[in-house]
């Protein structure tokens, strides 16, 4: 596989982004990565031993609703390093095995009926309606059923996971309180991948979530980033360069 260059001639993200001129669809280019790669989040402690190997499903490429958006900044890789991030939170905070199953499988949906990679009000609540339709598929890829409730819990995270919390409607609110921890932990997990944005003051901000996320694994989300995207730039598929990525947490796989 040849790898994706650059045109030197080409506005970068970053450059674009400091204009205002962010297109429609984007995806990552070498010189947004660099500068990623040298803004490094401090590291504040070592990653702990995890009780189990954490999760991480790679959604098909089938699955988005806009093919454009599946090699994008919210693509593939995007969904893949939220379900790994969500699978670590959630044996942080103690899920048992049935929700982080689902956690996982909402993360690795979230974003796959985009149509673009501005705002695009509603894909979460279209993303859940997906779910909900074709869990088979992605359950298969986790190697287990999960029980109605819990996949019921998945989807309204997934809907959820767009909207602020200072926005929920009072119908958004009473379904919150059916699925807080799950909703909480994707919207930590979704919030701990925008190291991949092309600048600073999107970031993530533990402010705007009702978890904070452990400050050990802000560096872990930001080296994911860079490997993965890394990878693909050097010409692996995303699945190779996701599975590359995820020894950073499992240094087993």
């Amino acid at each position: 596989m040849t790898s994706r260059t650059h045109r030197s001639d080409a506005a970068s993200l970053r450059e674009l982004a400091e204009n205002r001129m962010l297109p429609d669809h984007q995806v990552m280019d070498r010189p947004t990565l660099d500068w990623i790669a040298g803004m490094r989040p401090e590291v504040s402690a070592a990653p702990p031993t995890l009780p189990h190997p954490p999760l991480m499903l790679v959604p098909d490429v089938t699955w988005f609703a806009e093919p454009r958006c599946a090699d994008s900044i919210h693509g593939v890789r995007h969904n893949a390093r939220v379900s790994l991030l969500s699978s670590v939170l959630a044996q942080e905070y103690g899920l048992d095995r049935d929700h982080r199953a689902a956690l996982c499988a909402a993360a690795a949906v979230h974003d796959c009926r985009r149509h673009n990679d501005r705002d695009d009000p509603g894909h979460g609540r279209r993303a859940a309606a997906w779910l909900t339709g074709n869990h088979a598929a992605v359950t298969g890829l986790i190697g287990r059923e999960l029980p109605q409730d819990v996949l019921a819990q998945a989807a309204t995270a997934v809907s959820l996971h767009d909207v602020p919390y200072e926005r929920f409607t009072p119908q958004q609110n009473q379904l919150y309180q059916r699925a807080p921890h799950l909703i909480d932990l994707l919207k930590a997990a979704d919030c701990l991948d925008r190291y991949r944005l092309p600048l600073a003051r999107w970031w993530p901000d533990p402010s705007h979530l009702r978890l904070v996320p452990p400050a050990w694994l802000h560096a872990v989300a930001h080296a994911l980033v860079v490997r993965s995207e890394q990878g693909r730039l050097d010409g692996a598929s995303s699945h190779g360069a996701l599975i590359h990525a995820r020894q950073i947490i499992d240094p087993a796989r």
